[in-house]
């Protein structure tokens, strides 16, 4: 996730309301009459449903499957509470301030099963939900695999930050062999404000998040030169995220964070001052933060984390320069096929985390790479 500092403002939700028709597969005696959702971005979404027959309707049940990157393809179902009569008109509110939110451009497949008392059963035919962000008129361009969705500024505005994103994709393929394998979708919000607006209790620092199992990612860039070049650093950062975790998506086990975070700061470019800084402190006290470390989440303290940040970039940027772009490949598609760090480093490099650890530390000294 990228960072980035702003003051914040009062959003006020906009409700967007669809209405799905009311077809069903029915028994005669039972059906449902009207079937609608709307949504209260980000909020809530809320299912609306009524119903009737020749006999008092005892169970009514919604179900719903979110459209997303997952191992397995998970139903969720609702029991919704109500009186039994012959005719009901109920609605569950899916309250995601509770469950945590989706982020717009996701989808939500859902139907209802209604039963009565004489056992007659009737289920409508799956709709589905498109989640947007309503509070903006969205206009979108699309280039291979990318549609950049954005709002305010003009179109050249927009078509640099794409420029940048196929750039940043180009990069990305270069170092290390990893190219999307589905579509995605790129938010581009006026300021940090307005993204956080999208988002449910989001950090105050939060200007640039990838939803990587939903392919999408949003990011608060205004259309100012300031803007635009950080902007475009955290296109690059959030989309190497995005498009690695496409590549190496699997049910076993996660990238070491130094791997996925380093190269995401790679396809940034050159490491800013802050980072450099950081490197050189560390390197002068001696003080580095070993590869095993940083395998795990970074440190919440900005200056450990700034320093985890500038030495992973270092380390992936060491196996890239000296081992090429076929070896990283090879390694990403080790940690697919779900093998742990260390077994991974070893399959392809012949060295475990600590190898790792000892052969960048001593690049930096001018040793030759073995």
């Amino acid at each position: 996730m990228i960072k980035k500092l702003t003051l914040s403002f009062l959003v006020v939700f906009s409700l967007l309301v669809f209405f799905i028709p009311g077809v069903v597969r029915a028994d005669s005696a039972l059906a449902i009459l009207d079937s609608s959702a709307s949504i209260d971005f980000p909020a809530r979404i809320i299912f609306n449903i009524s119903a009737g027959g020749d006999a008092s309707i005892t169970d009514i049940r919604l179900h719903y499957v979110v459209d997303r990157m997952e191992h397995a393809k998970i139903t969720s179902e609702v029991y919704i509470g109500f009186t039994p009569a012959k005719s009901v008109k109920t609605q569950w509110v899916w309250d995601m301030r509770k469950t945590g939110g989706l982020p717009p451009g996701s989808n939500v497949d859902y139907w209802w099963t209604v039963t009565d008392a004489s056992e007659n059963k009737v289920e409508t035919i799956p709709a589905r939900i498109h989640v947007e962000d309503g509070r903006y008129s969205w206009r979108n361009i699309t280039q291979g695999k990318v549609t950049l969705y954005w709002y305010q500024g003009d179109n050249s505005f927009a078509g640099e930050l794409m420029a940048a994103t196929q750039q940043a994709l180009t990069r990305l393929a270069g170092n290390t062999g990893a190219e999307l394998e589905s579509p995605v979708r790129l938010y581009i919000y006026a300021n940090a404000d307005d993204l956080r607006g999208s988002m449910i209790y989001p950090q105050e620092w939060t200007g640039g998040v990838s939803f990587t199992p939903y392919g999408v990612i949003a990011i608060g860039i205004a259309p100012n030169a300031v803007d635009i070049a950080w902007g475009k650093r955290a296109i690059s950062h959030e989309l190497t995220h995005l498009v690695i975790h496409q590549v190496t998506f699997n049910p076993y086990n996660d990238l070491p964070t130094w791997l996925d975070e380093g190269l995401a700061m790679v396809s940034e470019g050159e490491l800013e001052p802050d980072f450099t800084t950081a490197l050189s402190s560390a390197e002068a006290a001696n003080k580095f933060i070993s590869v095993r470390s940083l395998a795990s989440p970074f440190s919440a303290y900005a200056e450990q984390s700034v320093l985890a940040y500038a030495e992973s970039e270092r380390v992936v940027a060491f196996l890239i320069d000296n081992y090429g772009r076929e070896k990283m490949f090879a390694l990403l598609n080790a940690f697919e096929k779900g093998s742990g760090y260390d077994e991974a480093l070893n399959r392809v490099y012949g060295f475990d985390m600590d190898g790792l650890n000892a052969l960048w530390q001593a690049s930096l000294k001018g040793a030759a790479v073995k």
